[in-house]
């Protein structure tokens, strides 16, 4: 059984606040999300509130479109990458990709 894809697609994301809408949506978490970078490593760390199907097959969360974000706040990347980079490497269920390409 192949792992459920879920995509954190971040074209026109201009900040933090729009990252964190983005991956409540993209991982369809629950109201009570925090939308901070510990509220988001808690979540990715927590089979609990992954989508359905996820912690059965495992969950590839591919980021999308997140080249314009990271070269307009940097330092909020480098954040976002780590929290992205420790969940992967703390929840063996959870793989982490960054797509390259598909921006314009």
């Amino acid at each position: 059984m192949t792992e459920l894809v879920v995509t954190l697609d971040l074209d026109g994301v201009a900040d933090k606040a729009g990252l964190m809408d983005r991956a409540a949506r993209a991982l369809t978490l629950p109201d009570w999300f925090g939308r901070n970078w510990d509220a988001l490593a808690d979540s990715l760390g927590d089979h609990t509130v992954w989508p359905e199907g996820a912690v059965e097959r495992g969950l590839l969360l591919v980021v999308r479109n997140w080249r314009p974000y990271a070269e307009a706040r940097p330092e909020e990347w480098r954040i976002a990458r780590e929290v992205l980079t420790e969940a992967a490497d703390h929840t063996p269920a959870l793989s982490v990709a960054l797509a390259l390409g598909g921006s314009s």
